[in-house]
């Protein structure tokens, strides 16, 4: 019979049909126990579960699935309201948010929805701001305070807020707009008149000055305004915004000295080092430090270091905040509160910073100071600004306050307290300071120890720090002495313990191409480059190098970046080093195995 033909049976027809094992183990009833009797209510449900279905107690109602996604929805609400302290306020936004941004809304209608919004935000922007609800009213808001509006409706609309929302509220704004939207709401925090000049925008001049030049503006209007915005701004200390930093680097260029000084007194001290930590926070700390006075430039010092904490580590390993504290090596006569404050910090953590981007810049600002090799030209001009109205006054004060300002300097060095100066204009000293330069590095270098701890780790890390990157250029100035020699006369016998511990690991054999597990330090291009720049200027290097690691072995060495080291044996310019190696070193050039670089010339 053909499988067509089968027809299927019924399965309780079926008597020889087994059932699956699952359906076999049936479990037997089992009584209740006694604890089960107990726990049952005197209905016959057992405590904590449902009642069986078909039950015809009433007093249990069925919800629906709308219903029990209402009530899902409703749990979800009360917990996102028990973790979130503005959650409401954030819904009211968002809500507002989605009228405003309607393209069939009257400009009426939306200004009074942008001020309810700002009622509803007061006092709260900066707990908000980061929400993603609230940054997308922000984000609106920003883009609606445009020269679209009249300037009566933007006052009338950022009268109700405090000055800490207000800057939130425009630093967000700054953050968001490109650089002609950035110019143009600078502009008008510059001077009310900008609002007039539809050309500003495409203007080349970014600097206040040049624009009052250009456009002709009163200098004077321009310096009221902007003081009627900075002075709560200080008053207040509100400094932890982009724009705020901005707004003030530029009021310093066109302020009195009057003004510059009073900006200066109200920044010295903790304000700063909230501000240090952007391009032009950190280039308003190095205007305080080069003109605040000895006092002021103490109170700075200090607010790095509380009780409760110290801000150095964070400052020196900071792309702008670094450059500050290589400004006041540079500047600060007070070589004891430094090196108390700062330097002690330093010596800390100091392999850290030498293998640091930037935690190397204020070391290498004492080993080499302004060297273009290691600072950028905009780091190098940060280092060399000033306030102009207060220059004018150093010139014609230069001849009287010399004496005093020194004074006073020894004085703070043996002082904690200083007594309050009357006059602001008093406490503005000379740009730069008095103490001879290099008098100030061998106070903060050599004779606070600073120097001999950074041979010792230079010692105890040479071959990491000479395959770094960054450390190197560290690693090389300890070397040669820094620049003047400021390290030779007293730590030459540190330094010779430096030169024994980079040829000792330069005198271990080299590896089989199998085993390589990391370069050897003659053949890793960073050290080979600067173990190389060592040769050409540090005979005493030099000598013990080629002595320990070289010698009776430079055939094995001709080939790679090592070729380069023994090429500087032969173009050094010192005649001993070029005696020594040229024996060995001549055969190889004269049969072509090495070849002579030829970047310094033998005399």
């Amino acid at each position: 019979m053909s499988s067509k033909g089968l027809k299927p049976t019924k399965r309780k027809d079926n008597e020889s049909f087994e059932k699956p094992d699952a359906l076999k183990s049936k479990k037997p009833k089992l009584a209740p126990s006694n604890n089960t009797i107990q726990n049952q209510k005197p209905g016959g449900q057992e405590h904590g579960k449902p009642k069986a279905f078909g039950n015809t107690d009433k007093s249990v109602v069925t919800l629906s699935k709308k219903e029990r996604r209402v009530q899902a929805k409703e749990l979800t609400e009360a917990r996102k309201k028990r973790r979130k302290p503005h959650y409401t306020l954030e819904q009211e936004l968002a809500t507002l948010w989605e009228k405003m941004r309607r393209r069939d809304i009257g400009k009426e209608d939306r200004l009074k929805l942008i001020s309810e919004a700002i009622q509803k935000m007061k006092g709260k922007m900066h707990e908000i701001a980061g929400s993603h609800v609230s940054s997308r009213v922000l984000q609106h808001l920003s883009s609606s305070f445009q020269p679209v509006y009249p300037v009566s409706a933007d006052t009338w609309l950022l009268s109700s807020v405090t000055w800490s929302d207000l800057l939130v509220f425009v630093d967000h704004a700054y953050h968001l707009g490109n650089a002609a939207q950035k110019q143009e709401l600078l502009g008008e925090l510059y001077s009310t008149e900008l609002q007039l000049f539809k050309d500003l925008n495409s203007t080349s001049e970014k600097r206040v000055v040049d624009i009052i030049a250009k456009l002709g503006l009163q200098k004077g209007s321009v310096i009221r305004h902007m003081t009627a915005i900075v002075q709560p701004i200080l008053e207040k200390g509100i400094v932890d915004h982009n724009i705020t930093h901005k707004l003030l680097i530029e009021y310093m260029t066109v302020a009195d000295k009057t003004s510059a000084a009073f900006v200066i007194q109200q920044l010295s001290g903790p304000l700063l080092i909230r501000m240090v930590h952007t391009r032009d926070g950190s280039r308003l700390a190095m205007l305080c430090v080069k003109h605040g006075s000895a006092k002021e430039r103490k109170k700075l010092i200090k607010a790095m270091k509380t009780e409760k904490d110290s801000h150095v580590g964070s400052i020196a390993s900071d792309q702008y905040g670094s450059m500050v504290l290589a400004c006041i090596f540079s500047i600060v006569d007070d070589t004891k509160l430094v090196t108390k404050i700062i330097v002690r910090e330093l010596e800390a953590n100091l392999k850290d910073l030498v293998m640091g981007k930037n935690g190397r810049r204020p070391l290498l600002q004492l080993l080499h100071p302004n060297s273009s090799r290691y600072f950028s030209r905009d780091d190098l001009a940060s280092l060399d600004l000033s306030v102009p109205s207060l220059c004018l006054m150093d010139k014609s004060e230069t001849k009287d306050s010399d004496g005093k300002e020194s004074a006073e300097e020894e004085k703070d060095e043996e002082e904690d307290t200083v007594t309050e100066q009357s006059g602001l204009e008093e406490n503005v000293t000379v740009a730069g300071s008095k103490k001879d330069p290099l008098l100030r590095r061998q106070e903060l270098l050599v004779k606070s120890g600073l120097a001999e701890r950074l041979i010792d780790v230079c010692v105890e890390n040479a071959e990491e720090f000479l395959k770094s990157n960054f450390a190197k250029e560290v690693m090389y100035e300890v070397a040669v002495g820094g620049c003047d020699g400021i390290l030779l006369p007293t730590l030459s016998e540190n330094l010779r313990e430096l030169y024994q511990a980079i040829a000792s690991v330069a005198a271990e054999p080299k590896p089989e191409e199998s085993e390589k597990s990391s370069q050897h330090i003659l053949e890793d291009f960073h050290s080979s480059r600067t173990i190389r720049r060592l040769v050409l200027d540090s005979p005493t290097f030099a000598s013990i190098l080629f002595k320990k690691a070289l010698s009776g072995k430079c055939r094995s060495w001709a080939q790679g970046h090592c070729s380069r080291i023994l090429s500087a044996f032969l173009e050094t310019q010192d005649v001993q080093v070029r005696e020594m190696a040229k024996e060995e070193l001549q055969v190889l050039v004269d049969e072509g195995a090495l070849k002579i670089t030829g970047t310094k010339k033998p005399e």
